[in-house]
């Protein structure tokens, strides 16, 4: 019976497995049947750029899109959007751009590479125009670089400056009877705070400042020129609530004009030509990507390594920067003798600092061979600015997050919660005095407090000694720069953390100097996943997922968990990380 029993569940799985491989043939065959040519562009289109798409460093596949062989679907990535626009600029089909501005799912340092290539393509003296029902701040600052800007006569601008509100947990911990261990290196090293304080410190309420500050002061200076007005009238909206209404938005001359969808569709028959009844050949940009041939053709290769998320230890996770993962895709660049320069991506608020250290390695071993240029993108912070600092030079946007030199770990004694709270005890047996330290089970010792805080010590005076030697300064003026304070990317360059204020197409051309070729093409990493590791790695699940857990929990339960989880990740792992999350309102 036994035997019976192996033979039977051992053919039911080959049927299964069978079944399967035979599906996946069957819709690959059909896929390439019904798969569409390259799509045609037509004439007289209007490219669509909606800032309430995010475009990530890389672009974002539609799985399902593309069993059908239609990739359209697919959301580029930020650069392929930059060079997009450079090419309808010269491209005769494109006469304009249409800026969905109804919000802006980018961060600043995006937006900001959105706005420069906006600014690039009106030379061409093609029309663009922005629209939004209701405009928030971050849209408008791309939205202000077109000729025209509309809002629905029932919408409005948020025009009210820029907010940071931080969670703190330490009254909530108290309560449980949770003491959050804390160990770090820096003044302004403050994502410990929300566990060891109940409101800001002087010095995190300092750096906070400064950074927002120079944010906003590059929206007022940026809406000044394009709106040919002041930043002092701009704020003295802002500060005196002038603007509640989309009639207050055009008094003040922050749009040109209340318009409802169909007026706005009229306006752009009227730029195209058309008559009034026409129809608009509207181009989104995954379909404008898929029909024209807008990246660069050459002999030699630049490599673009694209770092975008958490420096994490383990296995490969989408969304974050594995050490050993990018170790592996940096060597794999630098052994390639086709491939005459490296530029690394950088977007990351950190990590792991022992991650971080390995790919700091593999880029100081890559620049004796050939040019390392880092490009920043919205954050290259602690981790993110440990990978950066050895590069042969470094490129920044103004609003870029960065900087964030120091280290931190923190460690739970849970004993008074599960002794008075649960009344679950703990008990055991150990052969050395520190086998059991960094349980949650029972405070740290004296001794063993020394050991953690040493330990952190040890990684910040390596993570200085990084910067100094990568960036050629002395030991001692890194000191007074880092300490955990966050910088913006303009006062990086004047304090000699990065090089230059450019984007991620100015690093290329960077690069390409540096490697005395202008007869190249870019290769990008990591490389695009298969078909079937799309299908395998389908993002629509964990979407699903997410969504009905933020139906049942509501938005801002759904962010505390997803930051208990992070603390979860982090706990007794010395971390080079950005000191909070915050979201800027």
């Amino acid at each position: 019976m036994r035997s019976f029993l192996k033979i039977f569940f051992a053919s039911f799985l080959a049927l299964i497995i069978f079944s399967v491989l035979g599906l996946v043939v069957t819709i690959f065959i059909i896929g390439g049947l019904f798969a569409p040519s390259r799509p045609d562009v037509g004439t007289k289109a209007v490219l669509v750029l909606d800032l309430g798409m995010q475009f990530k460093e890389q672009e974002q596949q539609n799985s399902i899109g593309a069993l059908l062989g239609d990739e359209s679907k697919n959301i580029p990535g930020l650069y392929d959007v930059v060079r997009m626009i450079h090419y309808a600029k010269k491209d005769s089909s494109i006469k304009g751009i249409l800026i969905k501005a109804g919000d802006n799912n980018n961060g600043f340092a995006s937006s900001e590479e959105l706005r420069n290539a906006v600014l690039d393509f009106k030379q061409s003296k093609k029309f663009v125009v922005a629209y939004g029902e209701a405009i928030p701040e971050r849209a408008y600052y791309v939205a202000s670089a077109a000729d025209k800007i509309y809002c629905h006569p029932n919408g409005g601008v948020d025009w009210d400056g820029f907010a940071v509100n931080l969670l703190f947990l330490k009254g909530l911990l108290d309560k449980l009877g949770i003491e959050a261990q804390v160990f770090y290196d820096g003044k302004f090293k403050s994502a410990t705070e929300p566990f060891r304080t109940d409101k800001m410190t002087d010095a995190n309420r300092l750096q906070t400042s400064v950074w927002l500050g120079d944010l906003y002061s590059n929206l007022l200076m940026s809406v000044a020129d394009s709106r040919k007005t002041d930043t002092a009238f701009l704020h003295r909206l802002a500060t005196d609530g002038a603007v509640q209404t989309a009639h207050d938005a055009l008094k003040y001359n922050l749009v040109d004009g209340l318009k409802y969808d169909d007026e706005i569709k009229a306006e752009i028959l009227e730029l195209l030509g058309k008559k009034e009844t026409g129809d608009i050949n509207y181009l989104a940009l995954g379909k404008y990507a898929k029909a024209v041939d807008f990246t660069r053709e050459g002999k030699d290769k630049i490599a673009i390594i694209y770092a975008q998320g958490d420096i994490v230890d383990g296995k490969d996770q989408d969304n974050q920067i594995v050490g050993d993962e990018f170790v592996k895709i940096l060597r794999k660049a630098r052994l390639d003798d086709d491939v005459k320069a490296i530029v690394f991506r950088v977007n990351s608020p950190g990590g792991s600092s022992l991650a971080s250290d390995m790919i700091w390695r593999e880029i100081s071993l890559a620049k004796e061979e050939k040019p390392v240029v880092v490009s920043m993108g919205d954050y290259a912070a602690s981790g993110g600015y440990y990978i950066s600092c050895d590069a042969d030079s470094i490129f920044a946007e103004p609003g870029t997050i960065t900087g964030s030199i120091g280290v931190f770990t923190l460690l739970p004694n849970m004993k008074p919660f599960f002794n008075n709270k649960l009344g679950i005890t703990f008990d055991g047996v150990k052969t050395a005095p520190y086998a059991d330290m960094g349980t949650v089970s029972r405070p740290l010792t004296e001794t063993e407090k020394r050991f953690y805080q040493g330990a952190v010590d040890s990684i910040y005076a390596t993570f200085k000694s990084r910067v100094a030697n990568g960036r050629k300064k002395n030991i001692d003026f890194i000191d007074s720069i880092a300490q955990g304070r966050v910088w913006t990317g303009q006062r990086a360059v004047e304090i000699g953390l990065v090089d230059k204020i450019g984007t991620l197409h100015d690093a290329v051309e960077c690069a390409a100097r540096m490697a005395k070729t202008s007869d190249y093409r870019v290769r990008e990493y990591p490389e695009k996943k298969s078909l079937l590791e799309q299908l395998l790695n389908s993002p629509v699940s964990a979407s699903a997922k997410e969504d009905a857990i933020k139906k049942d929990v509501g938005e801002e339960q759904y962010k505390l968990m997803i930051q208990a989880k992070k603390l979860q990740q982090i706990i007794g792992i010395p971390q080079a990380k950005l000191p909070f999350d915050f979201e800027i309102r």
